[in-house]
């Protein structure tokens, strides 16, 4: 399976994309914004494709040609207003779902928010995130994609346990963004996870145990 990974600079972007390049069933399509970026992937031997969200969704279906699955894991970022949430998060989302169809591309992963399907549990502090998110998960689950949508709790950095806990509203918790990136390998062709929507946090079970379990 050739999966474009569309977010491949970020944090659960590169960890995925190092993970799926040297993975036996699968072969990855780096999805940048620009030429800069590209040599750090060139280096690790991971084919890119450069393609702006903010571009139009002809330029989105053309990168994403040639792919089985897509994977969203790009966000405006933590330091941008709300106007560039609602332009990634939520309008680049919906473009490349656009695209994904015109390219007779089926399988897509949404990379979410713990919580996101739920306004009562929304975090405040970045409630705008949130909307998008929210609303870009409905889009995907109204479209004829066959989706995974994984709502992760906050992200670590520490190396991950390979242990999960998956579920329709979980409580607030944490997960290496390790563990996120091979939940999202193991989601690509576990067929549990297909045209479903999940909690993510650390826990107690492995992860294929975990998904087989949904």
């Amino acid at each position: 399976m050739k999966v474009l990974v569309v977010g491949a600079n970020g944090q659960i972007g590169q960890k995925l994309t190092e993970m799926l390049n040297t993975h036996e069933e699968h072969t990855v399509l780096a999805m940048i914004r620009n030429q800069n970026q590209k040599e750090v992937f060139a280096n690790k031997g991971i084919e890119t494709v450069i393609a702006d969200l903010e571009g139009s969704v002809t330029e989105l279906q053309q990168a994403i040609k040639g792919c089985d699955a897509i994977v969203f894991t790009a966000g405006s970022g933590g330091s941008t207003g709300a106007d560039k949430t609602l332009l990634i998060d939520l309008d680049g989302a919906v473009k490349t779902m656009e695209a994904a169809e015109l390219a007779g591309v089926d399988r897509f992963i949404m990379v979410s928010a713990l919580q996101a399907n739920n306004r009562e549990n929304w975090n405040e502090a970045i409630k705008p995130y949130y909307v998008a998110k929210h609303y870009a998960d409905r889009v995907l689950m109204q479209s004829n994609l066959t989706y995974t949508i994984i709502r992760p709790g906050g992200l670590l950095n520490e190396q991950g346990t390979g242990k999960i806990s998956v579920g329709e509203k979980l409580e607030r918790g944490f997960i290496p963004r390790e563990d996120v990136a091979k939940t999202i390998g193991e989601s690509l062709t576990n067929e549990h996870t297909k045209n479903r929507s999940f909690d993510l946090v650390a826990g107690k079970d492995p992860i294929t145990e975990a998904l087989n379990n949904l």
